[in-house]
């Protein structure tokens, strides 16, 4: 376990997250803003201490002394409502990225912190320490005017504002002090501005009523938002929290959604398993399809098709598993030697090497994508089309190269089943698409290859002995990652080979109810977690195969690990009980959705007619 000095970081479940669609933020349970990013997703931290407790900055609002804390996002939004009782006082922090009415707007790139007095009175304190580019640059903070300040580094800047009695305290944070009482209204507003706005035509201070106006717009646009949702049954609020959370993830200019708004966070105690997942990924767009779709949220889910189409299309030899949120395809990964790290986790990275990797994978998925959209009604057109026949050509070329496959090994390449299989996906999917759509294609050649990679998969990925699929080649270690294959139609849920391979791997990849992602030494320091999405893939697998109780026992395991917010991490610790990798993750809250629907489905259709719904 960390060591005291490390203790000083709270738990990663403490944490909720803040976004407007453009920049995001973690807030503790504690009331400070740990992580924040601004203007984008990727930009370097305003506010980062969850990387460095000593060097990164925060924004804190919070008891003096001793209390006790509560909190809940208000229903259907990603606006934080934390309350804070102490001695005989009780008062509400409610934290939120204001969101402006008509959502076409440029942002406002600005956090909002209301302090609501509710009973008596309480002794609170506001610390504003801003740090620029991951706790490189401490600003200079000057005043501008009755509580009102700036904070200036490099090309970043903000604009500090309050009706507290805010002042600086050193050369480079802000404090004040302040007795709440019932009834009474506090309000910090922390806004992003480039500093030559700062020095010249800067806006106006907001106004207390202009604060409350722009909170109240927040809700009203999440809410808004939300109730697009549809969805029935038990995990139907679950599944819509889910949704709001991508939502979260989602860069509103380009429709990109990043696989988690943080870097770094440890999938390992201490280790070197730290990546930056501040990016978009080719794999997660079909899962998006899959899952934003399935829940009515069908412009979320065509946004980052057409992002992934945009930032894919040109060359099939120039694709890449990764993108940056407006399609930048440079994500050279760094290390921040300075940085010690979430609890000691070391380096920290900043970009990302596995963008630049061959995973065969990625033709299938985009293939998967196309498909999938077609299934809605919405066909490639003639250009699109030309590009989709690229990528199944290279496909069909490429499919015997060993590849990093879907968990980025950083090892030697390696034959990986499921990247074969999503080669076939390609070329059935094409083949399919040409049939429906009255394309020209050399379908005959198309078969024949697609014929051939199943032989080998049949052949050399699969255990004839035991009777299931493994993980790649030749091998006999399984890999969570089999559990996709139904999804492509290579084999069925049901089919008896896939039952023996689910039934292996939450054999042999089972920790403390959940699954791993597989066994073995991967060359990376560090013994990483199970794996949630893994566990969620598990449930639909089950769920889809009729065996209901059992998908319901996995599920209720899986979604447990989330914390009091409903929000997933990549990971979890069993024996520890604590959440690893970076938070929220996307392809854990996209997965969750995919098998709450699977649940849902294949309850009613076992359900006899006319009886009510109940468990599993």
């Amino acid at each position: 376990m960390p060591d005291r000095a490390e203790d000083r970081y709270p738990p990663i479940a403490d944490y909720a997250l803040l976004s407007d669609c453009h920049s995001s933020a973690l807030v503790s349970r504690a009331g400070s803003i740990d992580w924040c990013c601004m203007p984008r997703f990727d930009a370097g931290s305003c506010f980062g201490r969850i990387l460095d407790w000593d060097r990164g900055g925060w924004c804190s609002i919070a008891p003096t002394g001793d209390h006790s804390v509560s909190r809940r996002y208000i229903e259907d939004t990603l606006v934080l409502e934390t309350t804070f009782r102490a001695g005989g006082g009780e008062c509400t922090v409610t934290d939120c990225f204001a969101m402006r009415r008509g959502g076409r707007e440029s942002p406002r790139r600005q956090l909002i912190r209301t302090v609501e007095g509710i009973r008596g009175r309480i002794e609170m304190e506001i610390v504003v320490v801003p740090r620029f580019d991951y706790g490189e640059i401490r600003p200079w903070i000057r005043h501008l005017g009755v509580r009102e300040y700036s904070a200036i580094g490099g090309t970043d800047g903000l604009l500090i504002t309050s009706d507290a009695d805010i002042a600086p305290s050193g050369l480079h944070e802000l404090r004040a002090s302040m007795a709440v009482r019932a009834g009474e209204r506090v309000r910090l507003s922390i806004q992003y501005v480039l500093p030559e706005h700062l020095d010249e035509g800067r806006p106006p201070a907001p106004q207390p009523q202009e604060l409350d106006r722009h909170l109240d717009e927040t809700i009203a646009w999440w809410k808004r938002w939300a109730g697009r949702g549809r969805m029935e049954g038990r995990d139907a609020e679950a599944a819509i929290r889910s949704a709001i959370v991508l939502k979260g993830l989602t860069n509103a200019p380009t429709g990109a959604i990043v696989a988690a708004p943080t870097t770094s966070l440890p999938e390992a105690w201490g280790g070197s398993r730290n990546w930056d997942y501040r990016y978009s990924w080719i794999r997660d767009s079909s899962f998006t399809v899959r899952s934003l779709a399935e829940l009515g949220y069908d412009a979320e889910a065509d946004g980052f098709r057409r992002f992934i189409e945009r930032s894919a299309a040109g060359s099939a030899e120039d694709l890449q598993v990764a993108y940056g949120v407006a399609g930048e395809r440079r994500l050279t990964e760094l290390t921040l030697g300075e940085l010690e790290g979430y609890r000691g986790a070391r380096p920290v990275r900043i970009g990302n090497a596995a963008s630049d990797q061959v995973q065969l994978d990625m033709y299938g998925e985009l293939l998967e994508l196309a498909w999938r959209w077609h299934e809605r009604g919405r066909s490639p057109d003639d250009d699109y089309w030309r590009f989709l026949v690229e990528l199944i050509e290279a496909a069909g070329a490429r499919w015997q190269e060993p590849d990093r496959g879907i968990w980025e090994i950083r090892g030697r390449p390696v034959h990986f089943v499921h990247s074969k299989v999503m080669c076939w996906a390609a070329l059935d999917r094409g083949l399919t698409l040409a049939k429906e759509c009255s394309r020209r294609a050399p379908t005959r050649r198309w078969t024949q290859v697609r014929d051939r990679i199943r032989r080998a998969v049949e052949a050399k990925g699969y255990d004839r002995t035991r009777g299931v699929f493994v993980r790649s080649f030749g091998a006999r270690a399984l890999d969570s990652s089999l559990l996709l294959l139904p999804t492509t139609g290579f084999v069925a849920w049901d089919d008896e080979r896939m039952v023996r391979t689910a039934d292996a791997i939450r054999e042999e990849l089972d920790e403390g109810g959940l699954l791993v992602r597989y066994r073995g030494a991967d060359g990376l320091k560090g013994r990483e977690g199970v794996f949630l999405a893994c566990s969620f893939w598990l449930v639909e697998c089950l769920a889809r195969q009729g065996r209901l109780t059992e998908a319901r026992e996995v599920f209720d395991a899986t979604a447990s690990t989330g914390n009091d917010l409903g929000l997933f991490s990549e990971e979890h610790d069993p024996a520890r009980g604590a959440m690893l990798g970076n938070f929220p993750q996307g392809l854990t809250h996209l997965s969750h959705i995919a098998a709450a629907v699977a649940l849902a489905t294949e309850m009613r259709t076992a359900q006899p007619s006319g009886a009510t719904a109940g468990d599993p």
